[in-house]
């Protein structure tokens, strides 16, 4: 039995394998790998898109500065959290919707019809995200950054690295979303103190003011049209260029 299953292993031909190196021609299991390649980088752009989202578009300030006002408004499980990554990311999705048009017009579409390269296409795709970032960026960030990457003073916008430009960018988004945060907190703060001082004048020491306060911090929250009025600052906030 030994032999007969050694007889017909030694029958069976090695599979062949081949790559395609160069301007070769194609030999067997070449495009195998190519096709592995592709698939891996497939899967490291999906991979960095997250990132990309959170970092380079206008999300951070908007979940940043939704979250600052569940704070200040003194319900932190309300709205659930699902609830504030929806709506930062819907709200994403609306401020960037100028730039993904161009993005698609300069580059997908372009690159889909075979008319440029995929480096063309990564350079034209890239450039309506620049100009974003660099319309939100402040100038004192981006001369902290090009400094500490010892790059000299570029003439133009056209010549910031993005290397530079990115980090630049998340760092004034967080603090505009800090100072619109603050700004939000100062209403909420006066009917803290408000309610605290006239829970002291009646002797109700052992009365949270927080629980008194919160119904009042809802109704003032909902007779200005809070929601409405929070997303129309935080659309108009953005330089979309």
């Amino acid at each position: 039995m030994l032999t007969l299953i050694a007889a017909g292993c030694g029958g069976q031909g090695a599979p062949e394998v081949s790559v395609r190196v160069g301007d070769g021609e194609a030999t067997t299991g070449g495009g195998q790998f190519a096709l592995s390649l592709q698939l891996l980088i497939g899967l490291t752009v999906l991979s960095v898109a997250p990132a990309i989202i959170l970092l380079a578009t206008s999300f951070t300030r908007i979940i940043i500065v939704l979250s600052l006002l569940r704070s200040a408004v003194g319900i932190p499980q309300l709205p659930p959290n699902q609830v504030l990554l929806g709506l930062a990311l819907f709200l994403t999705l609306f401020v960037m919707a100028p730039v993904w048009s161009r993005v698609n017009a300069d580059a997908v579409q372009p690159y889909l019809n075979g008319a440029i390269t995929q480096e063309v296409a990564i350079e034209r795709g890239i450039e309506p995200l620049r100009r974003f970032m660099l319309a939100q960026t402040k100038e004192r960030e981006l001369g902290v950054f090009l400094e500490l990457a010892d790059s000299p003073r570029p003439a133009s916008a056209a010549e910031i690295p993005t290397e530079v430009l990115l980090p630049a960018f998340v760092v004034s988004e967080l603090k505009t979303a800090f100072t619109m945060g603050f700004l939000l907190y100062i209403p909420f703060l006066v009917i803290d103190l408000v309610v605290a001082a006239a829970l002291m004048a009646m002797g109700m020491i052992l009365v949270s003011p927080v629980q008194i306060a919160l119904p009042f911090k809802l109704l003032l929250f909902v007779l200005i049209d809070g929601w409405v009025l929070v997303v129309q600052s935080l659309v108009r906030s953005f330089a979309v260029v």
